[in-house]
């Protein structure tokens, strides 16, 4: 299988549990739940994301041809930076295109494996650490995995209804955009009343990383 990556980079992870620890982010291109173009978002069923994942031209992005092909050049993003590998694969929506294959590629180089995605499609059972953040309406495939990240508030979705689902830990993340900062109020307000929750804030952009 080939694979389409829009950008790949070295940073810190900014968001959930693991924020703060040294990963490569493999962001893939394409997404199930909007097309990436703005005339498209109003009538999206994802209409808040932030994140460019269209096309293949960003900083260390392209078609890779291969799982190996694929893996090698995340191996190589690492470089000599020691320690436990650790790559995040993300989107877009990564689990249209990732596979056992490249998960098993990944791993026989070391790597642990963090995967988020909004939780439409099944993940490989291999993956280390499965992030689910739901988008709207969209039906949950993917039920069970480490943390639920749910961005706060979403119209419609009210949190109680995920805290029967099998996940370790259960984030509340305020909605980027205008509201922020009402937003991170009113997170910080569930997060104090019900207390399964914990607030997960977007590090990597006050910090002014990727």
């Amino acid at each position: 299988m080939a694979y389409a990556v829009k950008e790949m980079f070295y940073s810190l992870q900014g968001e959930g549990r693991h924020a703060g620890r040294p990963a490569v982010f493999c962001r893939f291109a394409g997404c199930n739940l909007w097309s990436g173009r703005e005339r498209d978002r109003a009538t999206a069923a994802c209409s808040f994301c932030d994140t460019d994942f269209v096309g293949v031209n960003g900083e260390g992005g392209g078609r890779f041809s291969s799982a190996e092909a694929l893996a090698e050049a995340i191996s190589a993003m690492w470089g000599g930076a020691g320690g436990q590998r650790f790559a995040v694969l993300t989107g877009g929506e990564p689990l249209l295109q990732v596979d056992d294959h490249l998960v098993r590629a990944l791993h026989e180089r070391d790597f642990e494996i963090a995967l988020e995605t909004n939780g439409s499609l099944p993940a490989p059972s291999a993956i280390d650490w499965i992030t689910v953040s739901p988008k709207g309406q969209t039906p949950l495939v993917q039920t069970t995995g480490h943390e639920l990240k749910l961005v706060f508030p979403q119209k419609g979705i009210d949190p109680s209804a995920f805290e029967g689902l099998a996940f370790r830990h259960h984030l509340l993340q305020p909605m980027d955009g205008p509201d922020v900062e009402a937003n991170t109020q009113a997170a910080i307000a569930y997060c104090l009343q019900h207390t399964r929750w914990r607030l997960s804030l977007q590090t990597h952009k006050f910090m002014g990383i990727r």
